[in-house]
């Protein structure tokens, strides 16, 4: 069986810094979103919440017109239409709430731009199948059944029934970075080893905490520029995590509460600050 490196506190704070004087949202980190859907326009307005409370200096969105005005309703800070373009973006994410079978010409054109520039991406949900041809720095992240299915799409059929295992050799096989979603989420790049982060909590099990994680993802990955990029997609897997937990008020053995994922969100601020401390 393969080993997989536990994730910690200290790792995490490796990859969290605070704001000083000499910031500005530049220096901050520039988190580009292009997802949602006019059917799912809150994993848009989910994501882009969790990019600005993960710290991140500055957010575009790229979307549809009823979308976008969802996104601004809840967060008018951020600048938003069509196309934001792609100057100056440190990360980008892509493919929550979103059906590749919905795809339209223009916007397979767009997102097969993004994957092949040289911003990271976080390739979520409805973007997964664009991971096979992607040539920018890239997360995957499959829940278990996206990550049979991709698994399935690349032709690795012959599965290891080493979760750890199958999740390197993905890697492997796409040159990026796999994170599998879970109870205990494993992620590895096409070198070194598996990284396991266990910090979160089954109130999480929730709609829509996935599109909070990508969010996440994308303000650690912009605000570490040239970091492995596994290690930091840990550290914001570790502090989606903590966030729930504390949202859920699960600490010295308590039980803790139903959360949903707005609530993640929101707790993102104090479980940095507790990073921080």
């Amino acid at each position: 069986m393969s080993e997989a490196r536990e994730w910690s506190r200290g790792d995490t704070a490796r990859f969290v810094r605070a704001a000083t004087r000499d910031d500005d949202k530049y220096s901050r980190g520039v988190v580009a979103l292009r997802t949602g859907s006019p059917a799912y326009p809150g994993a848009a307005v989910l994501g882009v919440e969790a990019a600005w409370r993960a710290g991140a200096g500055f957010v575009r969105y790229a979307g549809e017109q009823r979308v976008i005005d969802a996104v601004l309703a809840r967060r008018p800070e951020t600048v938003g239409g069509p196309d934001t373009g792609r100057t100056r973006v440190g990360a980008w994410v892509i493919g929550s709430g979103t059906d590749p079978e919905e795809r339209t010409d223009a916007e397979a054109r767009a997102l097969r731009e993004i994957v092949s520039g040289t911003a990271p991406v976080v390739i979520d949900a409805g973007a997964l199948d664009l991971a096979s041809g992607a040539t920018a720095p890239f997360v995957v992240t499959p829940h278990a059944g996206e990550f049979t299915r991709l698994r399935e799409r690349l032709g690795l059929v012959d599965a290891d029934q080493d979760t750890a295992a199958e999740v390197r050799r993905m890697a492997a096989e796409l040159h990026g970075v796999v994170l599998r979603k879970g109870a205990r989420t494993l992620i590895a790049g096409p070198d070194g080893p598996v990284i396991a982060v266990d910090a979160g909590t089954g109130w999480l099990a929730t709609a829509g905490t996935g599109d909070v994680l990508a969010g996440v993802l994308g303000a650690v990955i912009a605000a570490n520029p040239g970091a492995p990029l596994a290690e930091v997609a840990a550290a914001g897997t570790w502090l989606h995590g903590h966030a729930a937990r504390i949202a859920a008020g699960v600490g010295g053995g308590g039980t803790g509460h139903p959360i949903v994922a707005l609530d993640v969100a929101e707790a993102l601020p104090l479980a940095i600050a507790d990073v921080l401390s």
